[in-house]
């Protein structure tokens, strides 16, 4: 069997473990659970063992010797098996067990720690988590930092310098059109219409949108779920789910385009490369900027509104006084709040920038655990004027460091970054800029097809990113996109 037939059966076990996964988020019975959850570790300890096996080392190594790199798709696919196989094995066995068991304890502890806001009762398994990672940072390696090799597994072959750059250039504008936007919302900002926005008639509404901007309902579908998210079942199978509040029909929205954007990328990929890098999605960074380039610099636009807001009012009637000059006033309306996952997009990169500067700091020491709530604090204050009122409300709200995930914060203002340099450059296109006038998203979708999608993992992020829009990776698009709506 070669390296790429081996991978292709890898294929089979994950998707495999993603229906099931799916399946435990949406419709699993609450009994099932401890099954499910052996279920899925099976799985996953099956995946790691073919994945670092003697025979796949053998394999690719054959297969290595054997390119005579004339076929560009052919030696990516190889590359990036060698990447991903070496970082995989250069972890011991012992120190997976280990990550594994504390991660399951910190899950724990910080669920106790959040109810009764009390950092104290987390930090020593943060503690623990962060040894861990400093551990697997040294077996990994990295260039300049141990922050470096954490940032690798989600956005490869950049640097926490790099990020650090394109970060310190964006806060200063950031911070500004930021409290500009709130300010401006404080007298501007009108409230939506009172619900019930009717279940059944947001689902029926947000099926409209998403099949109008291409998410193929032949190859998806979309479910109910407490948290959205969207997941690859299989390279014809993307399930993207929301949840819905009958007081605002935009929250379900917003959702569905968020994930529908991720749904997109997910069913542009090559479908018969499924399972090898050139069928897969390049980075988290790159998957955020489809997901941000379809929920904001398209669902949130007027050219958008302009052709939707009627369905929307007829589809809940007391829409029907509230003119789309008000209604847009109140989907572009920016507030401060502590809490990332309530942000709006003016002010939600601040909370990015918090996380970032102080994941780097513990993992290169300058930052004790202990002193985690007291920095977090000052950093927020300098930030956004004010302080948590408590620990659940400041340190303790992401759920992220509980499962080891440092590292990952930063790819979600990656993705804003990305995004609007993107959508910036797909408009340069005249019958791109041409259809989005008229709210027709067909040309832009095979832009992103032509230029994102058919490439999959066959080129580094930022590669990807100036081979698209003609420049590196720069915050300029981003900032003038929130300068030009907020301001």
């Amino acid at each position: 069997m070669s390296i790429f037939e081996k991978a292709r059966e890898l294929a089979v076990i994950n998707s495999s473990a993603a229906v099931i996964g799916w399946d435990q988020e949406t419709y699993l019975p609450s009994d099932a659970a401890k099954y499910r959850a052996d279920q899925l570790a099976w799985l996953s300890s099956r995946a790691h063992e073919l994945a670092t096996s003697d025979a796949w080392k053998a394999d690719l190594e054959a297969a290595e010797a054997a390119d005579a790199g004339t076929d560009f798709k052919h030696t990516a696919n190889l590359r990036e098996l060698r990447r991903e196989f070496d970082r995989a094995t250069k972890l011991t066995v012992e120190l997976v067990a280990r990550d594994s068991v504390a991660s399951s304890l910190a899950k724990h502890a910080w669920a106790d720690a959040r109810e009764r806001s009390d950092f104290s009762r987390f930090a020593p398994h943060l503690e623990t988590l962060l040894g861990i990672a400093r551990e697997k940072a040294d077996l990994w390696g990295y260039r300049d930092e141990p922050y470096d090799a954490l940032l690798e597994g989600y956005e490869r072959a950049t640097s926490t310098a790099a990020v650090a750059a394109l970060f310190d250039a964006m806060r200063p504008s950031a911070r500004e059109t930021a409290a500009k936007a709130v300010e401006n919302s404080r007298s501007h900002a009108p409230s939506l219409p009172p619900g019930p926005y009717p279940v059944a008639a947001q689902q029926r509404f947000n099926s409209q949108v998403a099949e109008s901007i291409g998410f193929d309902f032949d190859a998806g579908r979309i479910d109910t779920t407490t948290h959205p998210f969207c997941t690859t079942l299989g390279p014809r199978d993307i399930r993207l789910t929301t949840r819905y509040m009958e007081s605002d029909f935009t929250s379900s929205l917003f959702g569905v385009l968020h994930e529908a954007g991720h749904g997109l990328y997910e069913q542009g990929l090559p479908a018969e490369d499924f399972g090898l890098p050139s069928g897969n999605a390049v980075s988290l960074g790159i998957h955020e900027s489809q997901s941000r380039l379809w929920e904001n610099h398209v669902g949130r636009s007027r050219e958008f509104w302009e052709k939707w807001y009627p369905a929307a009012q007829e589809s809940f009637p007391q829409l029907a006084g509230f003119p789309l000059e008000k209604f847009l006033r109140y989907l572009w309306r920016a507030e401060f709040s502590p809490i990332r996952v309530e942000a709006d997009e003016a002010t939600y990169d601040l909370h990015i920038l918090l996380r970032f500067g102080i994941e780097r700091q513990m993992m290169n020491g300058s930052l004790a655990v202990a002193d985690v709530p007291n920095a977090w604090n000052e950093g927020f204050r300098e930030l956004f004027g004010f302080a948590p009122e408590d620990d659940r409300h400041g340190c303790l709200q992401d759920i992220h460091w509980s499962m080891g995930g440092l590292g990952y914060f930063a790819t979600y203002t990656l993705g804003n970054i990305n995004s609007a340099q993107l959508f910036a450059a797909a408009r340069k296109d005249p019958s791109v800029a041409s259809a989005i006038q008229q709210a027709d998203y067909r040309p832009l979708l095979g832009w992103l097809r032509k230029s994102v999608h058919a490439y999959g993992s066959t080129l580094d992020p930022a590669k990807l990113i100036e081979q698209a829009t003609g420049s590196a990776p720069s915050t300029a698009d981003y900032l003038a996109h929130l300068q030009s709506r907020y301001l």
